[in-house]
């Protein structure tokens, strides 16, 4: 395989702005991003839903620009500006030509140091989220997820809904946000990438310029890692055509040392279209149209969650399936043919991930917020290539416990119970 070497470069300003670039001179484009520290798990549970709502708030307008002037600006420009707020990182970003990024620095540097916070503005955005999370809780897949991850993480900050609740959302003010911004928006809380046509001088001048001149506030408290619960929750929703379930384990934290390993086991289990839960639930039984495992990693917590939408009276099937498949990687190795074909898929969906100046401005982004060191396409590789059939099963049989399992099912449930020896694996 053709190894791929990358012009990455890295600078931390003296206030503690880390600025990460990689020079694709090869693309007409460049993708920047601001990467705050600071997502929903740094929220009060009173105060749920916060981080996102003051990364809508900055887009209503600046000292120096109006709503319609950020959106009417990077139009002009042809770009694209974006943003979004997870459990550990709020960003904004933006894609646009080479000769453009000063503008659309320029433009994103505004947003995250200027925003106006007006109080006219946070009553109507106030409104916009509660209507973002009445559309979320229409869609059952998501509701599904929310009410499973709040039982498998009580008490903590992870458990919670990014959008936060109608009731948290209510009490938000112009004061509350003023507060919690000067703290989380700190040059120490940030980092700057870029990928894309540019040299790493001409971000690192862009960036000095906006943001040098601003004072540390010192690292975020620390909530410690969630402990985890494995509920079974059965939940009632008679609108719904259709049966959904969640079936989740802990899994490994982002910089774990097995995250290979339990890559290539998820990918393995419900990962694609020759997974195993894909072939015999879907293909052979014919008992759901979407049935998928994924991974979701923070940096000191994570879990394994099968989904799967069925009707009523076959729930209980796809439960009793998915967990033969539990016992199944359990009791014997793998194939090396399977071996084989999953880390070649792993393989190829990162290689093709990493196609656009987006992705990579992204990549750089979570190997500084997650390792604090850059990996290489070929370490990566490496790291998936090593992976034994004998990790897969010691791993298999480390998170795949009974009493560890959580399960939550939401729909027309006409009557379905489920006991947790019908969980034995």
């Amino acid at each position: 395989m053709a190894t791929e070497t990358r012009d990455i470069q890295k600078h931390v300003l003296p206030n503690g702005l880390v600025v990460l670039t990689e020079t694709m001179p090869h693309v007409r484009s460049v993708s920047v991003g601001v990467w705050v520290r600071n997502g929903s798990r740094c929220e009060v549970p009173e105060e749920n839903g916060l981080a996102h709502f003051i990364e809508h708030m900055v887009f209503k307008g600046t000292e120096r620009r109006s709503a319609e002037a950020i959106a009417r600006e990077m139009d002009s420009i042809g770009g694209m500006l974006d943003a979004f707020t997870s459990k550990e990182q709020i960003c904004f970003n933006a894609k646009v030509l080479d000769e453009h990024l000063p503008i659309a620095f320029d433009v994103i540097a505004d947003l995250v140091l200027r925003p106006k916070f007006d109080s006219n503005d946070v009553k109507k955005e106030r409104q916009v989220v509660l209507e973002e999370i009445k559309m979320d809780l229409d869609n059952p897949e998501y509701l599904l997820h929310d009410i499973f991850t709040r039982g498998f993480w009580p008490q903590h900050p992870l458990g919670r809904p990014i959008l936060g609740t109608p009731e948290t959302v209510r009490t938000f003010s112009r004061d509350a946000l003023c507060a919690r911004f000067g703290n989380w928006f700190a040059p120490d809380h940030l980092v700057v990438t870029a990928a894309g046509n540019v040299t790493h001088e001409q971000v690192l001048d862009l960036v000095q310029r906006e943001f040098g001149h601003m004072k540390p506030t010192g690292p975020p408290p620390n909530d410690g890692a969630p402990r985890t619960q494995a509920p079974i929750h059965l939940e009632t929703k008679r609108d719904l055509e259709q049966v959904h379930l969640c079936i989740g384990v802990p899994s490994v934290p982002l910089g774990h040392e097995h995250r290979f390993g339990i890559a290539v086991l998820n990918n393995l289990l419900g990962g694609g279209m020759s997974s195993r839960l894909f072939q015999n639930i879907r293909e052979k039984q014919g008992l759901a149209y979407a049935v998928f495992s994924e991974l979701t990693p923070y940096s000191d917590a994570g879990m394994m969650t099968v989904y799967a939408g069925t009707a009523t009276d076959t729930v209980g099937q796809v439960i009793d399936l998915t967990i033969q498949e539990f016992r199944a990687l359990k009791e014997s190795p793998v194939t090396e043919e399977e071996l084989r074909r999953s880390k070649n898929h792993l393989k190829g969906s990162l290689m093709l991930s990493l196609e656009s100046t987006s992705s990579r401005m992204s990549n750089l982004a979570r190997q500084e917020l997650y390792f604090g060191r850059f990996y290489s396409l070929d370490e990566i590789l490496a790291g998936i290539e090593a992976v034994t059939r004998e990790e897969l099963q010691s791993l298999a049989r480390q998170y795949f416990q009974s009493d560890q399992i959580a399960v939550t099912v939401l729909g027309p449930l006409n009557g379905f119970t489920l006991d947790r020896s019908r969980l034995a694996c």
